[in-house]
């Protein structure tokens, strides 16, 4: 017979927590490339083990637009239009509305609007206000009218010429191959793109984790974190 135990959580100071969604600080240089490969973004790099996905789409984005790393943009758009189903929507939509540079929430809303048969990026869409920008500081016109735009970006809030970002599938990870790599991605394939799926691969690396840390570290509810806690506590007391 199975005996949950979990039948005093929730109780003490746990229950005051809140939810805290943002990041504390953009990774940057090799932290961020570890990171990057850590999702499934082919750098020559050693990778970080299990980093956060959101946490570090936003950093790429900021190193891509406010540092003019193209090569960086390039396989964060292809990772994007790839992986794009099994990205956490709202956390990233919260992370990017805190963004104060104009060319992080272009480039946010302008890759929202080419995923926009999934309908959790709407929100992202309209986070940028204005006219579309231009990707290069310096000669977008001319790029365009010799080579076009690029399909993904066409009528976006970025402008982008077509022959700047290269896009090639070898450069990121394929979903089977990124779900046997990152534990979160995997969990977010079998249960969705949501804070549980992130909860349950945290508590399946360090199953004595508490709800208030384990909603800490997923920037998930405590009250969501509790209910995960409490189900993965009851499975492992079952016998199979």
């Amino acid at each position: 017979m199975c005996t949950p135990r979990w039948r005093t959580w929730g109780k003490g100071s746990d229950m005051g927590f809140s939810r805290a969604h943002a990041t504390s600080a953009p990774l940057q240089a090799e932290a961020l490339t570890s990171a990057m490969v850590g999702i499934g973004m082919n750098f020559a790099a050693a990778s970080v083990a299990q980093p956060n996905i959101e946490d570090t789409l936003l950093s790429a984005s900021v190193e891509a637009t406010e540092h003019d790393d193209l090569r960086v943009l390039a396989i964060l758009a292809t990772w994007f239009g790839v992986h794009a189903p099994w990205v956490n929507a709202d956390r990233l939509i919260k992370l990017v509305n805190e963004q104060k540079s104009l060319r992080v929430r272009a480039l946010w809303s302008a890759l929202a609007r080419w995923q926009k048969q999934d309908r959790r990026f709407a929100r992202l869409i309209r986070l940028h206000r204005g006219p579309a920008m231009d990707l290069l500081s310096v000669g977008t016109d001319f790029q365009i009218r010799r080579h076009g735009e690029d399909p993904r970006f066409k009528g976006t809030a970025l402008r982008v010429p077509a022959n700047v970002l290269r896009d090639r599938a070898a450069d990121v990870l394929t979903p089977a191959e990124l779900a046997e790599r990152h534990r979160a991605f995997r969990r977010r394939v079998m249960m969705g793109p949501g804070y549980r799926a992130d909860m349950w691969a945290a508590l399946e690396a360090e199953p004595q984790l508490s709800a208030a840390e384990l909603a800490r570290r997923t920037y998930g509810s405590f009250a969501t974190a509790w209910n995960v806690r409490r189900a993965f506590t009851m499975l492992e007391t079952c016998p199979n």
